[in-house]
């Protein structure tokens, strides 16, 4: 018998077993890694990173090459979603609004980097290397790579922290374009070190016509795709479903450009850019269902990122390269954007805070650095890289503290607030009437009208004389007994009021509240504490005035930001 279970059981792929275990570890340990950061208000996605460091080739190694790699399409997968939902981000009115200073920024904070990283890295390699074609062959190609910004862990901060004004607006639209300046920056770095160290295959007409392809094709692809994706959701009315196609659509750009050796992040967001300007409507319901099905994806993405990491292997001269590319790059980022934001006449709060917001790289950079090894094998690639790979889990580590530093000091944080927010951190004690017009149960019908006269409510709570609540007297309930009857001199508040159909607790949050109202189809809530005393009175339209009076404050917020 056991050995007949010790066959099957020999039977069971491992990898499998591990690709299993890899994804509930790597989501609860992320779960709880980010939980602590929180906790510790560090953005969640750094939590992330470092467990999967933990758990990864830099750490107890409980993860092998050969599972991570079999997890590359979801790591598409991710990286898709992550592209769909920032290009939802940008609306046809942010173009408006910031599209010549978007272009302008996106210019200099691109450009800069890659001069800047270009001769640092040159320089330096000359002396360390001596071969002068190797060494600036290598800087140029890691001074494109040097360009690029990673929207996932930035976006994943913006979302975290629910941001909303100019200096997040301007993010969005950097980290959403500056994929295609990096791409394009590289192509021709590649085509430059190509002719430096006599690899001249193709010519440089073909390299510099490759990026066309891979840009132009992309933004085809996600554009054709979101109008048949639109005209698909506007005939569906179910949530599932809608996901159910959004989701499919994702997945089919993502392995459409990934076959036809296109941008996947690009089309992607094209495809959301689609989505979002042209059924505004209906896209608010694509992406909040979106939304709430990435939360897994995300917490499994980072995590796998910092898996990856090997930092096991770095040589004293890597070291010193890795240090140089991360001062190139920062420095670059730093001065490209705030050069860019005052010869754009930005908003001062961009001015001063876009220079901290575009240090994280993942991705995009990993995957031209994977590009470069396949295009120049050898010394070239290997080096490039290790820098790229190291780089990336320390400015993974770095970038979102800053990122979240610049919000913060631009005013921006919890401006992007929707009504369930407000609801999730509100209670009753918070919307309450806590000085509601007080009927007691012996009260006369005069004495009642007389309260009315002096109130604008609907409905006023009959207590005793302990405060102890007895039950509600409404307008229409009074009106019935006057029609009926005139011995109005002899009818109690006793006589009028209704026992209420619920009652809630002032520590009952907003959106038990409204659970409340909406299934017995109440217009009011008593509040009461646990020995059944009044605390407080709702009505739904004071509920409803709370909310909108919240949401309107922050709109003016944001709007004074500039």
């Amino acid at each position: 018998m056991f050995e007949q279970i010790a066959e099957i059981f020999s039977k069971i792929s491992l990898v499998h077993l591990n690709v299993l275990l890899l994804l509930g570890l790597a989501l609860f340990g992320g779960t709880i890694g980010g939980r602590i950061f929180e906790r510790l208000k560090i953005p969640q996605v750094v939590g992330y990173i470092i467990i999967g460091v933990l758990i990864g080739q830099t750490g107890l190694k409980l993860v092998n090459a050969d599972t991570i790699k079999s997890l590359e399409p979801f790591n598409y997968f991710a990286l898709g979603l992550i592209g769909f939902m920032v290009g939802g981000e940008l609306k046809r009115e942010m173009f408006k609004k910031y599209g010549k200073q978007l272009v302008c920024i996106l210019l200099c904070e691109g450009i800069t980097p890659f001069v800047l990283v270009t001769l640092l890295m040159g320089f330096i390699c000359t002396v360390f290397v001596g071969a002068p074609k190797f060494s600036w062959a290598l800087a140029i190609l890691i001074g494109a790579i040097a360009s690029a910004t990673d929207p996932a862990s930035t976006t994943n901060v913006l979302k975290e922290y629910k941001t909303r004004g100019p200096l997040t607006s301007t993010i969005l639209g950097i980290v959403a374009l500056d994929d295609g300046l990096a791409l394009f920056l590289f192509v021709l770095a590649s085509a430059v070190a190509a002719r430096l160290i006599g690899q001249t295959s193709g010519g440089i007409l073909q390299a510099l016509i490759y990026p066309l392809y891979e840009i132009g094709g992309a933004i085809i692809l996600g554009s054709v795709a979101g109008l048949i994706l639109n005209k698909i959701i506007r005939r569906v009315n179910e949530a599932a479903k809608v996901l159910a196609f959004a989701v499919g659509g994702v997945l089919f750009v993502a392995g459409l450009s990934i076959a036809m050796h296109i941008d996947m992040l690009l089309a992607t967001m094209t495809l959301g850019i689609i989505v979002v300007n042209f059924t505004p409507r209906k896209s608010k319901e694509i992406f909040k269902l979106v939304e709430g099905f990435t939360p897994p994806i995300y917490v499994l993405f980072f995590v796998l990122v910092g898996a990856k990491l090997n930092l096991r292997h770095l040589s004293l001269p890597i070291i010193i390269l890795v240090g140089a590319y991360l001062f190139g790059t920062m420095a670059g980022k730093m001065i490209g954007a705030r050069f860019g934001a005052i010869i754009s006449n930005a908003a001062d709060t961009v001015k001063k805070n876009l220079p901290f917001a575009l240090f994280p790289q993942a991705g995009v950079a990993i995957g031209l650095s994977i590009l470069a090894a396949h295009y120049f094998p050898g010394d070239i690639g290997n080096t490039l890289i290790i820098i790229i790979t190291t780089t990336t889990f320390l400015t993974q580590i770095i970038g979102p503290p800053l990122t979240k530093l610049a919000l913060k000091k631009a005013g921006e944080i919890g401006l992007n607030i929707t009504e369930e927010d407000i609801m999730l951190n509100s209670k009753a004690n918070d919307i309450m009437d806590k000085n509601p017009p007080l009927i007691y149960e012996n009260m006369l019908l005069v004495d009642i009208l007389n309260i009315f006269s002096n109130s604008n409510n609907l409905y006023y709570p009959v207590i005793n004389k302990d405060k102890v609540l007895r039950g509600v007297i409404t307008v229409d309930s009074v009106k019935r007994i006057l029609m009926t009857t005139d011995l109005s001199v002899l009818v109690l508040a006793h006589d009028l009021m209704d026992s209420p159909a619920a009652v809630t607790s002032p520590d009952t949050y907003m959106t038990d509240v409204k659970e409340i109202l909406d299934r017995y189809n109440l217009d009011f809530l008593p509040v009461v504490t646990g020995d059944n005393k009044l605390s407080g009175f709702i009505e739904r339209r004071s509920f409803d005035r709370f909310i909108s009076t919240r949401l309107i404050e922050l709109q003016k917020q944001t709007e004074s930001l500039g």
